[in-house]
């Protein structure tokens, strides 16, 4: 049990990131009377305008880091982008503060590099052939090594930032300058994998809590450019696959420990499921059940780092998700089409309310349900094309 947000015997919730993934957290975490503070880099983020109150701190900066934390002195620390001083929560941990799902899973999955190498080489899952390169020499080397197609990362980013295709050895300079331009820490280290021919990509939401390991329904996805732009559950899959699939989530999750939920992201191949990341949080491809399950994947992560009891989830309908993207900077936009997207059956539409854009950025999600799959996708789709980012006229 626990006291109203503000009194003594209040359980106070502390993101660090403040996305559009944190402020559901923080909208799932006070319907049940959480007291939220939202930490990120930049001012009115997200989850910033939901939460009880905020910070803006480098979270690079451990030192800033742990200040805000032994301020605050919150009852669950919750990690909701890569781009934090993960030492400083290992420090923390240590001191007795609670990092969701633990400091060790935080610093694991923060970069490429650790979770790739706790994946084949410690657990002997499935995965790309792979290379580390900390040049441009070492990128060229590791291009002729596993020949091409193959696909460059910064071992340290989100959303598929900095995530490049080398369809040739002559673009490797291009993809190492790519890489380098969208990590989200000053590391000139990049992972370098074998491209992987697969059927299609899918995310398992695997849930640790009291009640045991749960999986959701898997989620099928579309990326364009490394980042995800069409989501859909459920991917049909074979009883045998999905087995496989589960099996490589309860191995990588379980490694990990602790409470909450894991996207773990898997290739469907002609061959067989192969792992290839994990994120100890919610995923962007999961705001799609927002709209399919009893419990979305924001509901599931706060009840499960509070050490709430989840016997099972429900999908309730078909559905998928699209999103809206900015196509250049601004500060000074409006997103309009809302009333047309809105117009469609069965369809919903989630504005982030970041403050500012620029290329690329992720600024709505349209979501929509239909007992056929098919015209679920269609729908979602639609309702994401009617949305738009402008730029606004004082006029209008």
């Amino acid at each position: 049990m626990w006291g109203a947000p503000f009194s003594a015997h209040a359980k106070k919730m502390l993101l660090l990131g403040s996305g559009e993934l944190g402020k559901e957290v923080v909208l799932e975490a006070q319907r049940l009377g959480v007291e939220t503070i939202a930490v990120d880099r930049y001012a009115n983020a997200p989850a910033m305008q939901v939460a009880h109150r905020s910070h803006v701190i480098d979270m690079l900066d451990a030192d800033s880091l742990k200040q805000i934390i032994h301020q605050e002195k919150p009852d669950v620390i919750v990690p909701e982008i890569e781009a934090i001083a993960t030492h400083a929560l290992l420090e923390l941990e240590e001191e007795g503060f609670h990092v969701v799902p633990t400091a060790r899973a935080a610093r694991l999955t923060m970069d490429r590099e650790g979770i790739r190498r706790l994946a084949a080489e410690k657990l002997g899952l499935p995965t790309a052939d792979y290379r580390f390169a900390d040049s441009l020499e070492e990128l060229k080397e590791a291009v002729a090594v596993l020949g091409t197609p193959c696909v460059v990362k910064p071992i340290m980013s989100s959303s598929g930032k900095g995530q490049s295709v080398c369809h040739t050895e002559s673009e490797a300079e291009a993809c190492w300058n790519t890489a380098m331009e969208g990590g989200r820490a000053k590391s000139t280290r990049v992972i370098v994998e074998a491209f992987v021919s697969f059927e299609s990509e899918i995310t398992l939401l695997t849930v640790r809590s009291v009640s045991g390991t749960i999986y959701c329904k898997p989620i099928g996805h579309i990326q364009k450019d490394g980042d995800y732009v069409e989501s859909w559950q459920p991917h049909f899959m074979s009883e045998a696959l999905l087995k496989e699939s589960e099996a490589i989530a309860k191995a990588i999750t379980d490694e990990l420990g602790g409470y909450g939920i894991f996207g773990v992201e898997l290739f469907v191949t002609q061959e067989g499921i192969i792992f290839s990341e994990v994120s100890p949080r919610p995923h962007d491809t999961g705001m799609v059940t927002m709209i399919t399950q009893d419990l979305s994947e924001f509901a599931l992560h706060v009840r499960a780092i509070l050490g709430l009891p989840i016997p099972s989830v429900e999908l309730l309908t078909p559905g998928a998700s699209a999103t809206l993207k900015a196509e250049h900077a601004s500060m000074n936009f409006a997103v309009g089409g809302i009333e047309d997207a809105l117009s469609l059956p069965r369809t919903q539409v989630r504005v982030f309310g970041k403050p500012e854009t620029r290329a690329g950025r992720r600024m709505a999600v349209a979501l929509s349900a239909d007992s056929d799959l098919q015209k679920a996708r269609n729908t979602a789709k639609q309702a994401a094309s009617l949305l738009k980012v402008e730029e606004y006229d004082h006029e209008q």
